[in-house]
């Protein structure tokens, strides 16, 4: 059996420490790096590109989610477990939506946590039992959707802006250039616009644009 290599993503040093041992004590792990904060755990992944990662859901700079969203949009195949205390819909809703493949309470025992780990790693998809009646129900109230006008009053000026060069297929830089902002204010709009839209990434936010008519077809040359 091959060895997963992980990232470890919580703000509480005692609490990785637990996972590692967890994970070292058992075998066929092999933990790659720690991160404390939200950030940390994109800039891990990108440097390290583990297999998967577990994320704590509440942490500083980027919370779970917002760094769940920039490692499910990059092309690495790192796969998310969020690790949290919450049991709410809203939480357990917007880390699936974000790209998460497992959502495990910390109180889970040691052979849950492996259990997942090694199902996300297979390709599967878990979500603590608990929970998941109550993610079906808010997929299902969700799912009538709200009127486009409602979506497009969430959406401040700026965030309009940005998307729209979303939708003409323009990329990061070319988007701070042409608003003349930094790459990393573009990324921060862009999860705001992915919360706000209940999509998961540029490609999807393009077509809600494109679809609801906020944004018109480029002409063929």
């Amino acid at each position: 059996m091959s060895t997963i290599r992980l990232v470890l993503a919580d703000d509480h040093r005692l609490f990785r420490q637990g996972l590692r041992q967890i994970c070292e004590t058992v075998g066929g792990f092999e933990v790659v790096g720690e991160a404390e904060n939200g950030q940390e755990a994109v800039d891990l992944v990108y440097e390290l590109e583990p297999d998967v990662i577990l994320m704590d859901i509440n942490m500083p700079v980027l919370d779970g989610v917002q760094a769940t969203t920039l490692i499910t949009e990059s092309d690495l195949a790192t796969q998310v477990v969020i690790l949290t205390m919450h049991q709410q819909d809203r939480y357990v809703f917007e880390a699936v939506k974000a790209g998460a493949r497992g959502y495990l309470l910390k109180d889970a025992d040691g052979e849950e946590l492996v259990a997942a780990v090694r199902a996300v790693y297979g390709g599967e998809a878990l979500i603590d039992p608990t929970l998941a009646t109550k993610l079906l129900d808010e997929f299902r109230r969700l799912s009538r959707g709200p009127s486009k006008e409602e979506d497009l009053g969430k959406l401040t000026g700026a965030e309009m802006e940005v998307l729209q060069f979303v939708a003409q297929g323009e990329d990061n830089k070319t988007i701070a250039k042409r608003l003349d902002i930094s790459e990393k204010t573009v990324a921060n709009r862009l999860l705001e616009i992915y919360q706000k839209l209940q999509v998961r990434n540029r490609t999807q936010a393009a077509l809600v644009a494109l679809r609801r008519g906020w944004v018109p077809l480029l002409p063929e040359e």
